[in-house]
């Protein structure tokens, strides 16, 4: 019984001491449905403490996929940016993943840049990508004008042009625990 006790005593300090080691792992997938190459970078960011937890990136070729490593599913912000020819950013996404993030698929276009954050507990199929959180506001005006809608998202007045983060939807039960 004591030798139980002193094991996990040692469990639980590795686990603190290596926070995220013993936590799941989420995919991560890269679809380009482009005519031509565009450079991505994604990186991931403790919230908080903007402690950086994530950093790739990648030029993904037209109608190539990329199968970048995983990250830690903890509580952290995606930020996927697309650049153009020059450098230039054309658009950006960010998403928060947490421990109930199964999967994170990037879907290029040559007008827009789509995130589908799926959680446990949600449906398969296209999920919502483009729904800004409460507190979050973020601006992006590099992009063109012009506005093209989500498609995978029902029409609620949310652009995927750049303007909104995309976020994901939780299922209630998971917003109501996180504190």
């Amino acid at each position: 019984m004591a030798a139980l006790v002193g094991l996990s005593g040692c469990l639980e300090a590795l686990e603190e001491h290596y926070q995220g080691s013993f936590q799941g792992l989420v995919p991560i997938e890269i679809h380009s449905e482009a005519e031509r190459h565009y450079d991505l970078t994604l990186e991931a960011y403790e919230p908080g403490t903007n402690r950086r937890t994530y950093d790739e990136s990648y030029t993904v070729t037209a109608n190539q996929s990329a199968s970048p490593p995983h990250l830690d599913a903890i509580e952290q912000t995606l930020r996927v940016v697309k650049y153009g020819r020059d450098g230039e950013e054309l658009a950006f996404r960010e998403a928060t993943i947490t421990p109930n993030t199964k999967f994170v698929n990037v879907k290029l276009t040559d007008d827009d840049l789509i995130l589908d954050v799926r959680r446990s507990g949600e449906q398969d199929g296209p999920g919502p990508t483009a729904e800004p959180e409460p507190d979050e506001s973020v601006t992006n005006g590099s992009e063109p004008a012009g506005s093209a809608t989500n498609e995978s998202e029902p029409s609620d007045g949310v652009t995927g042009n750049g303007d909104a983060p995309a976020t994901e939807r939780e299922p209630p039960s998971d917003r109501d625990s996180t504190t």
